[in-house]
């Protein structure tokens, strides 16, 4: 098993995936990071100050502004009010949300990856572990080889899956050394409030812990990876069965893509909390922000998700050790 891993990592790295994806990783850590910077020198400029306290009570008062219109859903105007409760309740217990530094950034940037680009990544391994050997012709000597086809397919999804890890590793390591030149390498015990319950426009307090930053760090990285896996897996399962590399990242990319615009449309569509898609934003619990379905939590998320991991992983060595080939 060792040898057939082996040779799997081998031929990730020939074709140099992942080189490409450290490549988009940095450009869009740099482009992030500029507009961060960018940011913050504008409301410096505008409020005049450089105290996170003046800044958060103007988002605040902004917000509050907002609600006062009657253009904004329903919808929109509760998520508006939540959040004007939670930044109150952080100037209240006079602790910055956004504490300035790297470990900040890699924070937000890991957060807002998590249902699209660290998924489309992820998308790019996986599309084409099984299916490249189709295109290419390999496939007969591959399943030929007198190795049963359940062992060749496992060092493929165990290469997936240490591809996986480094992927998000190399994710979170590239934005906190490149923001850290510009932001500077602290943060790592900032207070971070965790344990916001939402409950339609009220947010419950009752509940909340306060912790270090590299603690609620190592939640998100762990929210990060397992929905990396899933979404791995859903690919795997589907260069398995389209056998094409193409085809597997067009049918992942709309899901993905149907999956964002969903989660602001379905809030009256109860049975859609079932679709992997709808899911896939775990790191919104630990932040206290609305899930897109009353009635969604952590826990249930998940489960949703590993039902569709297992369902996924079983239908990939069912179809690979029966398909024909020709």
């Amino acid at each position: 098993m060792n040898k057939l891993i082996a040779n799997e990592m081998m031929k990730l790295v020939a074709r140099k995936r992942l080189i490409v994806i450290g490549a988009i990783v940095g450009i869009l850590v740099i482009l992030f990071t500029f507009a961060q910077y960018k940011e913050v020198q504008t409301q410096r400029e505008r409020l005049g100050t450089d105290d996170w306290r003046d800044s958060l009570q103007q988002q605040i008062i902004d917000m509050q502004n907002r609600l006062g219109s009657n253009r904004i859903s329903d919808e929109w105007r509760e998520q508006i009010q939540v959040s004007v409760q939670q930044l109150q309740f952080y100037l209240d217990q006079d602790i910055n949300p956004n504490e300035p530094g790297a470990v900040s950034f890699v924070r937000m940037f890991i957060e807002n990856s998590t249902d699209l680009f660290i998924p489309l990544l992820i998308m790019i391994v996986a599309s084409d572990l099984v299916s490249s050997e189709h295109t290419l012709g390999s496939v007969k000597l591959l399943l030929t080889r007198p190795v049963k086809r359940w062992r060749i397919l496992l060092s493929k999804y165990i290469t997936l899956l240490l591809a996986t890890s480094f992927i998000v590793a190399m994710t979170g390591l590239i934005s906190y050394v490149l923001s850290g030149i510009v932001f500077g390498y602290h943060g790592w015990k900032a207070p971070i409030i965790t344990g916001f319950v939402v409950e339609g426009s009220n947010v419950d307090t009752s509940r909340i812990k306060l912790i270090s930053q590299w603690k609620f760090l190592l939640m998100d990285f762990g929210l990060v990876w397992f929905v990396a896996v899933v979404v791995g897996t859903l690919t795997f399962m589907l260069s398995v069965l389209i056998r094409s590399t193409a085809q597997s990242m067009g049918v992942m990319l709309a899901s993905l893509i149907s999956g964002a615009i969903l989660n602001n449309m379905v809030s009256s569509w109860e049975s859609a909390k079932y679709l992997f898609m709808v899911n896939l934003k775990l790191t919104n619990y630990l932040n206290g922000i609305s899930p897109p379905i009353q009635g969604m939590t952590l826990l249930s998320s998940m489960l949703v998700l590993l039902v569709w991991w297992a369902v996924a992983l079983i239908l990939s060595f069912i179809v690979f050790t029966r398909q024909d080939v020709y």
